[in-house]
């Protein structure tokens, strides 16, 4: 998978509080092992009516936020079961950071084994971008995971907390396998040595 990498992007606003991984990707759609197409169903309940055509009223179908990369969540998004089919829908749509204030600590170690930052910032803080996307629905906020900030019109960043290891697949683009086979020379070493005993 490719490194993640400092971006900027407008942001599609969801402000819904307890978004469950059912919502993110309905169970009907879990049948499938292959990520492909996934997107197409993200939160299908809420983005299609009984005969498939668009809600138009649905943030996602909006033409504004097209090709937006950053999602704006509620609070404790992605509770519920814990299917991975949601980061990978998340990822298939296009979405490369969900903020939030809290996450679903399954969604959340999902997330990142799949290319998918779930940003969590203060109270404070994610009242402050609810706030500037309601007075500049077009802002552009920029990412940088190396570091953990988020950055807001005007200059002003806001810092964001995860887990050190996982950073680290994430800047390299790789999963944790591929990190230990970063030391294989030192794992054969290793066999070779414990190996004489």
């Amino acid at each position: 998978m490719p490194g993640f990498t400092r971006f900027t992007s407008r942001v599609v606003p969801l402000l819904v509080d307890n978004v469950d991984t059912d919502q993110i990707i309905p169970a009907r759609f879990l049948k499938v092992t292959d990520k492909l197409g996934l997107g197409e169903n993200l939160f299908s309940d809420w983005r299609y009516n009984a005969d498939g055509s668009a809600r138009r009223d649905f943030v996602l179908n909006m033409p504004e936020h097209r090709g937006a990369q950053i999602l704006l969540a509620g609070d404790n998004f992605g509770c519920g079961s814990s299917r991975e089919h949601a980061p990978w829908a998340l990822t298939g749509f296009g979405f490369r950071t969900v903020i939030s204030t809290s996450f679903a600590d399954i969604f959340a170690n999902n997330a990142l084994k799949n290319s998918l930052l779930p940003l969590a910032l203060s109270g404070a803080d994610h009242r402050d971008v609810v706030a500037l996307l309601k007075s500049d629905p077009a802002a552009e906020l920029t990412v940088d995971l190396s570091s953990q900030t988020l950055l807001v019109p005007g200059g002003r960043s806001m810092s964001f907390p995860i887990d050190g290891f996982a950073k680290t697949c994430l800047l390299d683009g790789v999963d944790e396998l591929g990190y230990l086979l970063r030391f294989m020379r030192e794992i054969e070493a290793f066999e070779k040595f414990t190996s004489r005993g």
